[in-house]
């Protein structure tokens, strides 16, 4: 085709309406709205404090005290949790119905691996039991509650049954390869098993956006160039090579937004919910993507690998020490470290160990976040777009902890250590606005 013919052809579709044409009208984007006066530069300075402070009144004392309620409940759901986790284990344990599982695996089946492997399916099922009042509490009712919950009860257990399934298949397979290492390495089980834990981590990080996300969703190829076109501009300038944008209809689940540059080893792809499609501007939704980009361009994948890998050598030669010396219970009935029916004792020492280490592991995560902060706000200048996003994750995380708070209980930076961030950025970078009538709009 000659580019005459093209463009006449171009010229013709441009005049005929779309409903003519049998085609809709592309979805209307939601506006940026104008920051705050105190943020908006029209004084020709900004305050980061000041900034910070006016996005912060945007939230009404209402919506504050039930997203502070919803956060600070999660403090104790957390605790109750482990707790929770930690008796159904010692029930196993002191009822003889660990040692009864492994029994019954070893009548089933004469192959080593399979024994492991039915052992791991009614490990996985009598703790999911035990666990199901609480599971209901914390991932449905109180969902539901504060309005962050889509699914009906008999999809919400569906998709409690696909976890089911999956934690059955892959922590099978991990099941047996830990506890053949342990039977053929009895010496140097720990550093080898610790190494294996990292190899599945990789894997799973692999096979996450196109085995496991699909299981749960229908992930589709954003066609909205208003949106894939500035998101795939970001991504050549970050050195990332992607061709597409892939939208999930995380909706059916909850309204939260969320999007990701997820995968590992050429399974890498750019997601965007469609909650947040929906529910913010494009300089937002460019802020959200420079930060997963972030986590992309800066290798936080391979450090978060190291350092927990750090974390579970460290843990396995834990239980390594501590293993031999309770096992000896009688009731227990636990014939070594090698015999699977001490798994729950394993995992008893393992979360425990975990669970006092929360404030290194939510520093190590935290870390990581605010240096893709800081990236994503130098790859997109969307310092307002960036800012009114955290207020959005303020309906389900608290805002402003105390400075040890943050410290010890969050995995993230908290809404107001990520605006100030973004109204630094602004102060300091004022070729990205022009005062008011610029400052909702694309950086200049």
């Amino acid at each position: 085709m000659n580019r005459c013919a093209a463009a006449l052809i171009a010229a013709f579709l441009a005049a005929v309406p779309l409903a003519a044409r049998g085609e809709t009208a592309p979805p209307k984007l939601a506006q940026l709205e104008p920051p705050p006066p105190a943020a908006s530069g029209a004084s020709g300075s900004i305050d980061p404090e000041a900034a910070t402070r006016a996005y912060l009144a945007r939230q009404t004392s209402a919506e504050k005290a039930r997203s502070d309620a919803y956060f600070e409940g999660g403090y104790w759901l957390d605790l109750w949790g482990f707790l929770w986790a930690g008796a159904a284990y010692l029930v196993l344990l002191h009822t003889g119905v660990s040692a009864r599982m492994r029994d019954l695996s070893e009548r089933l089946t004469r192959v080593r691996p399979l024994q492991i492997g039915a052992y791991w399916v009614q490990f996985l099922v009598a703790v999911a039991i035990m666990s199901l009042p609480l599971t209901v509490y914390r991932d449905f009712v109180r969902e539901h509650r504060y309005g962050l919950s889509n699914l009906t009860f008999a999809a919400w257990l569906g998709e409690l049954g696909k976890g089911l399934a999956i934690s059955a298949v892959l922590g099978g397979l991990a099941m047996m390869i830990l506890y053949a290492l342990v039977r053929r390495l009895p010496r140097t089980w720990w550093i080898w098993g610790a190494t294996a834990s990292v190899v599945f981590g990789a894997f799973f990080a692999l096979i996450v956006p196109v085995v496991i996300v699909p299981i749960f969703n229908s992930p589709k190829r954003l066609t909205d160039q208003r949106v894939v076109a500035p998101i795939l501009s970001l991504a050549r300038a970050s050195g990332i090579g992607a061709h597409d944008v892939w939208e999930v209809d995380a909706s059916k689940q909850s309204n939260r937004i969320s999007a990701n540059v997820s995968g590992l080893f050429g399974t890498e792809r750019i997601t965007l919910n469609d909650n947040l499609l929906r529910r913010a501007s494009l300089p937002e939704i460019q802020a959200v993507m420079g930060h997963e980009m972030g986590h992309y361009v800066l290798n936080h994948i391979h450090k978060a690998l190291l350092q927990f890998g750090i974390v579970i050598v460290a843990g396995f030669a834990l239980l390594k020490t501590l293993f031999e010396r309770l096992r000896r219970t009688p009731r227990w009935q636990v014939r070594g470290i090698d015999d699977v029916a001490g798994l729950p004792l394993a995992a008893l020492l393992f979360t425990s160990y975990l669970f006092l280490l929360t404030p290194v592991l939510n520093t190590m995560v935290r870390v990581q976040e605010y240096e893709a902060d800081l990236y994503g706000l130098n790859a997109s200048a969307q310092p307002d777009g960036f800012a009114q996003v955290s207020l959005k994750l303020g309906e389900y995380r608290k805002l402003e902890p105390g400075p040890v708070e943050e410290f010890v209980l969050y995995d993230h930076p908290s809404g107001r250590t990520r605006i100030h961030a973004a109204m630094r950025w602004k102060a300091e970078h004022p070729e990205t606005w022009s005062g008011p009538a610029q400052a909702h709009g694309p950086p200049r």
